[in-house]
């Protein structure tokens, strides 16, 4: 009796008692908080369930900071009903230069469409805005980076062709680092040949949308981001060539300006034409797919 009843003390003192000083936890004996239920805001820091920014479209509703989201979100918020089809879906990069640096372009390649479960950098989708025909060329950062590739530039020339045949409202959401070292040259090829394809759009009297969102960089905002018939962004984006590490290196600048390449600055400067935050981007859009009809 004597010895069960020692267990019991052992067992019951050892339940909230520490062994040894302090408070510190051992991180093997540390409980993670499951995935997929809180988020923490990348600017102020505050903690909120996933729900919550979901049901508040992706912004903290602490600060009103712009997570960013891929084209499957951007789609079910700007589309009717969150209906779309999907186009060109067949075009998937692949390792035509055999590159290598780090490791295989084929690996990066295989290792993004598991991470993804996307096959490419970008997604066309067609649909509609308030009743109104549209289509979408939306980018996903998750895909190496949102990467301009040869990839990218032939679906966004499809769609160019299908808006100018079908005389529908185009917009390309752009959110890239750049274009894809992987792809040397013919990365680079991609924005001679996006920004002529506009050209044809233009010619055919077809809008083109320009939807800068956080980042937009390199190649990509040295092209066909800033050629549309109206270039807006969400608050608070980058958006830049170079970055403001880069720019402030080569310029020799001790300080750059404050909120340098950021939406609100550029907006200030004249690089863009409007902010417009996403739980107000169906109605922008709807508001200006409608006075262009007029």
């Amino acid at each position: 009796m004597d010895l069960l009843k020692n267990t019991k003390t052992s067992l019951k003192m050892g339940w909230y008692k520490r062994e040894k000083d302090g408070i510190t936890t051992a991180t093997s004996q540390k409980k993670e908080t499951p995935d997929g239920i809180w988020h923490q805001c990348g600017a102020c820091k505050t903690t909120s369930t996933i729900k919550d920014l979901v049901d508040n479209m992706y912004v903290c509703p602490e600060c009103n900071q712009h997570e960013r989201i891929g084209s499957q979100e951007y789609f079910e918020i700007i589309f009717d009903r969150n209906k779309f089809s999907e186009l060109y879906s067949e075009i998937i990069a692949h390792d035509f230069l055999g590159f290598t640096d780090l490791k295989p372009y084929k690996e990066r390649l295989e290792a993004a469409r598991i991470k993804t479960e996307l096959d490419s950098a970008i997604r066309v989708a067609k649909g509609k805005v308030k009743k109104m025909d549209f289509v979408i060329a939306a980018m996903d950062f998750g895909f190496i980076g949102g990467s301009m590739g040869s990839v990218m530039g032939e679906k966004i020339a499809r769609a160019i062709d299908y808006s100018i045949e079908t005389k529908t409202p185009f917009m390309i959401i752009s959110k890239s680092g750049g274009a894809r070292m992987m792809e040397s040259a013919f990365s680079l090829m991609q924005m001679a040949k996006i920004a002529a394809k506009l050209t044809q759009l233009a010619e055919a009297k077809v809008p083109y949308l320009s939807f800068l969102t956080d980042p937009t960089t390199g190649g990509v905002s040295a092209s066909f981001a800033m050629l549309g018939d109206f270039n807006f962004s969400e608050p608070n984006a980058l958006i830049a060539f170079a970055g403001p590490r880069i720019v402030k290196e080569t310029l020799k600048l001790k300080e750059l300006p404050e909120g340098f390449q950021r939406a609100e600055y550029l907006l200030e400067c004249g690089f863009l034409d409007f902010i417009v935050e996403r739980k107000n981007i169906k109605a922008r859009i709807a508001d200006i797919l409608f006075m262009l009809k007029k």
